[in-house]
């Protein structure tokens, strides 16, 4: 494992100062992925940040982790990426996923899987500069100079199996765990297979929420909130590895009382819901040898980049860390 990145959201109390400065900081680190959370209501906007980041790097891969097709028509979102693909001198990437606190939070559901194939070829179209009918008025991109990047952020079977047909990349979502994320790549490698494309024709970015403390409660209640928002997520799964089946009931009381206007809040009421071994089975806490052996086994999996959540509270302390502690350990 030789790649890294970090994905963090902007709250409200930073100043774009701050994000260009972390930028800059996990550029020097060694990072080569900066991922930003797409949240309209709960996180300042997702693009200004992407383009302060843009200006302030010049080596970091740069992207939304991720943004949808709902809040934005394809057109705004294909504008504004390549706009940051400008400032970023051929940088950017564009995750997409189904949409989840950014579209609940309005009264609107995510897309579904047909829908989002749809808006992945619209998106090439637009990359690629053609002309395009839109609901009988023609027109065209006229910032388009490449094709983007496509990753997509999956979970489950149906998109799982999307991710390996028609991206470029997959943000794998979910779990840290080494036989969760087998399960999950399994249906990556069917959509691969579907479209007779090779594994190299794709990359796969593992996200990891993880706290290091050498008290374990202390560690766990860092990732809670976390946890919990992939609960209520984990609701409306059909299928999942049979050892999971014994958190639904857990699933369903998130998925009921989750607030997205405290979407991944380290004080979030809601974050006492799931169960520490809920907890611990989907993020990365404890002291720093217990979270280098899990990161060693989600390591040996075949993905291509683990990128670290940067959690609130301490974000230079918890990089700083990864950098000296945890990465050369899981290299070595």
């Amino acid at each position: 494992m030789k790649r890294f990145g970090i994905t963090r959201g902007v709250s409200p109390r930073e100043t774009f100062t701050q994000v260009g400065e972390i930028a800059k900081e996990i550029e020097a680190l060694g990072f080569d992925m900066l991922w930003f959370v797409d949240h309209q209501l709960g996180m300042k906007d997702v693009y200004a940040a992407m383009n302060i980041a843009a200006l302030n790097t010049k080596r970091l891969e740069i992207g939304s982790a991720v943004t949808q097709l709902q809040t934005r028509h394809p057109t705004v979102t294909a504008n504004a990426t390549t706009a940051l693909d400008e400032l970023s001198n051929g940088r950017a990437i564009l995750g997409l996923g189904a949409g989840w606190v950014s579209v609940h939070s309005i009264g609107l559901q995510p897309n579904k899987v047909n829908e989002i194939r749809d808006g992945i070829h619209l998106m090439r179209r637009l990359f690629a500069g053609e002309v395009i009918d839109f609901n009988g008025v023609e027109g065209q991109l006229a910032t388009a100079r490449r094709q983007i990047p496509i990753y997509l952020a999956v979970s489950q079977p149906a998109m799982l199996r999307l991710s390996g047909e028609i991206c470029d990349g997959a943000i794998l979502m979910g779990s840290a765990d080494p036989e969760f994320c087998k399960w999950q790549l399994q249906y990556i490698y069917e959509g691969l297979e579907k479209a007779k494309r090779k594994r190299s024709d794709l990359v796969i970015d593992l996200i990891v929420s993880m706290s290091i403390d050498d008290d374990e409660q202390k560690a766990i209640s860092d990732v809670r909130a976390w946890a919990t928002s992939q609960a209520a997520t984990f609701d409306v799964w059909k299928q999942m590895p049979a050892s999971w089946e014994k958190y639904r009931p857990q699933f369903r009381e998130a998925a009921e009382h989750y607030h997205y206007k405290d979407h991944l809040s380290l004080h979030a009421e809601h974050k006492q819901i799931v169960s520490d071994e809920f907890v611990q089975s989907v993020a990365v806490a404890g002291n720093l040898n217990t979270c280098i052996e899990r990161l060693k086994a989600v390591a040996a999996l075949d993905i291509d980049r683990i990128s670290f959540a940067l959690l609130s509270g301490g974000r230079r302390r918890r990089l700083h860390q990864l950098a000296s502690d945890v990465i050369p350990a899981i290299r070595s």
